[in-house]
């Protein structure tokens, strides 16, 4: 992180906050001592909300003291707080320095929406839902025009309609110089239960954005460290209204943006997709474990694997069946051929996306099916669609060359239906056709839906 700092001259105002007790500022300063970086002073702002953690983090610090070029300030109090007063411009807090450095590990917490904190950003206009996003704001907010800011932090606001004011704010008040990517979502964070990668970025205050260094590697030893240049329409795309923020891999253009036929909007295909409507525990005292009168099918993720549907699973955790009422009547679906994702995937799973198809055959002459709340289900207006069309796009979105590019914006194990919304897909007939081969086939390889989807769309 330190060594993503370009080289400068002057005066130095480095901001640390969450310093922990001081590793990122040590490395900054490290970096300065030994002649990589050319201040000729550097002033330290360090914040460190946890008390027991300021005596080691001003022995860290005050070792790189002794020739009068260096001054260190360490406040024990709450970043955001401090921060907000200052940008708000209160007359009896302390004003902060426009920093011109600022190298952050900021910490990890939800923000409700009527918390303290979550009131105290809205008064300088940043909307944001978590922790580590306000940190970052705020740290761009505090920088001097061309004030470099380097963050450790999840990648979770690469996409998603929640950190969509987030992306706003840093893309109009910044360029994106740098990204780094840990290609391993277990190795890098091995101490830590990580459940999303971790991405390493650089933005620069009030610059014109120009093209992005993407490097890569699978753990913190970077032994395999890669870059790649990349335009900045192949990061943000010109039209994307949510703005996600991709992160290429490779100089190559992933499959999905080189095949002109996949183009079409679920709007286009005249197909929905929506969160599986049952919330299980909202809805406990009407679940059963097994089907009976009255019930009709509950299916979760559990349901569905490679081979198809299994339903009723004995011995599970999970229910199979919902009570067919007047409470729970809203949330279910008539019986039909779906195309349901599971929306979360485990840390080192092979694909991220895993669409199955559902056949109502499956459940006899069930009416109605309910879907739980981990599943996205796609639907014609609440209805099912037609076979050869639920089972096309089970096996589009089950192609490498689908997973490849939605982890380009996507570094969290959950699969939302917002992100499905925005993928392009197939014409609505190329579909059709993929269904009708792919019911033909029997089981299928991964090779054969790979093959097949590069002949359809070639």
């Amino acid at each position: 992180m330190a060594g993503l700092f370009p080289d400068g001259m002057g005066d130095c105002f480095l901001l640390d906050a969450g310093a922990g007790i001081g590793s990122l500022s040590a490395a900054f300063l490290d970096r300065w001592r030994t002649g990589g970086l050319h201040f000729q002073r550097v002033a330290v702002d360090a914040f460190e909300l946890d008390h027991d953690l300021i005596d080691d983090l001003s022995k860290t610090l005050n070792k790189y003291n002794g020739n009068g070029d260096l001054s260190v300030n360490i406040q024990g109090e709450d970043f955001i707080h401090c921060a907000v007063e200052s940008l708000a411009g209160n007359l009896f807090s302390s004003p902060m320095e426009h920093f011109t450095h600022a190298i952050l590990n900021p910490p990890y917490k939800k923000l409700n929406s009527n918390s303290p904190h979550r009131l105290a950003l809205r008064r300088v206009g940043i909307e944001t839902v978590n922790l580590y996003s306000a940190f970052v704001a705020l740290a761009v907010a505090l920088a001097a025009q061309g004030g470099q800011i380097v963050a450790i932090i999840p990648r979770s606001f690469c996409n998603g309609p929640y950190y969509r004011p987030f992306r706003d704010f840093i893309l109009e008040r910044t360029a994106i110089r740098h990204i780094h990517l840990f290609d391993s979502r277990s190795k890098a964070f091995k101490d830590d239960d990580v459940l999303q990668e971790n991405i390493i970025i650089r933005l620069e205050r009030g610059a014109q954005q120009e093209s992005v260094t993407v490097s890569t590697s699978a753990d913190d030893s970077f032994s395999d460290l890669a870059a790649h240049e990349h335009p900045f329409d192949r990061i943000v795309f010109p039209h994307d209204p949510e703005r996600f923020i991709h992160v290429p891999t490779s100089s190559e253009h992933d499959a999905i943006e080189l095949f002109p036929a996949i183009r079409c909007t679920l709007s286009d295909l005249g197909i929905k997709v929506s969160t599986g409507p049952v919330v299980d525990f909202r809805l406990k005292a009407h679940l059963r474990d097994m089907p009976g009168p009255g019930t009709v099918p509950l299916l979760y993720p559990g349901h569905f694997s490679s081979i198809g549907t299994t339903w009723p699973i004995e011995n599970t955790k999970k229910s199979n069946a919902i009570a067919r009422n007047a409470d729970t009547e809203r949330w279910l679906y008539p019986s039909g051929y779906y195309c349901v994702v599971r929306r979360f995937s485990s840390k080192e799973e092979k694909r991220r996306i895993v669409a199955s198809t559902v056949e109502p055959r499956a459940f006899g002459d069930a009416p109605l099916l309910g879907f739980e709340n981990h599943l996205n289900l796609f639907h014609e207006n609440k209805h099912g669609l037609p076979e050869p069309l639920a089972r096309g796009l089970a096996v589009f979105l089950n192609t490498t060359a689908v997973d490849e590019s939605f982890r380009r914006f996507s570094g969290h194990t959950q699969v939302n239906a917002t992100d499905l919304r925005l993928m392009k897909y197939p014409s609505r007939a190329a579909l059709i056709e993929l269904g009708e081969w792919a019911a033909s086939q029997g089981t299928l390889s991964q090779d054969q839906i790979d093959a097949r989807l590069e002949a359809l769309t070639a």
